[in-house]
């Protein structure tokens, strides 16, 4: 099998077109989650957004991964933190930490109290950002 460059070329673009196309679809079901106030699990997010097998929890964590980079270069509170684990008693995964670290937002232990108070924080700052948008129609 001969390896072509643009074979490459071509599934990597499809592949982040794909990755836009859930990250755009998920911020926007975020935002409505935001105004309950509670949390949603990275299960039902998929289950809402209708994503299909194989890794459907993979494909979610990564959108929620693409948001989280678009909310720190616009300095806004991480949407993601409305997304927990469901195996992680009302944390999102150690991506998400790891993530946030990797974007200057988190110095702590992904299993720890830093990482309740991080969640914490960023959750409430999270709802109350996106539930102002939505009372006052800016995108933020």
């Amino acid at each position: 099998m001969t390896f072509i460059a643009e074979d490459l070329a071509v599934t990597t673009n499809t592949d982040a077109n794909h990755l836009q196309a859930i990250a755009s679809r998920l911020r926007k079901h975020l935002q409505r989650i935001a105004e309950r106030r509670v949390p949603i699990t990275y299960q039902e997010l998929a289950k809402a957004l209708g994503l299909t097998p194989p890794d459907t929890i993979h494909q979610v964590a990564e959108a929620l991964e693409h948001l989280m980079a678009e909310d720190a270069a616009t300095a806004r509170p991480f949407i993601a933190a409305i997304a927990i684990s469901k195996a992680r008693g009302g944390l999102p995964a150690p991506r998400f930490f790891d993530r946030a670290r990797r974007l200057g937002r988190f110095a702590g232990d992904e299993a720890g109290l830093e990482a309740w108070a991080f969640h914490a924080r960023e959750f409430t700052a999270a709802v109350a950002f996106w539930t102002a948008t939505a009372t006052t129609g800016k995108s933020g």
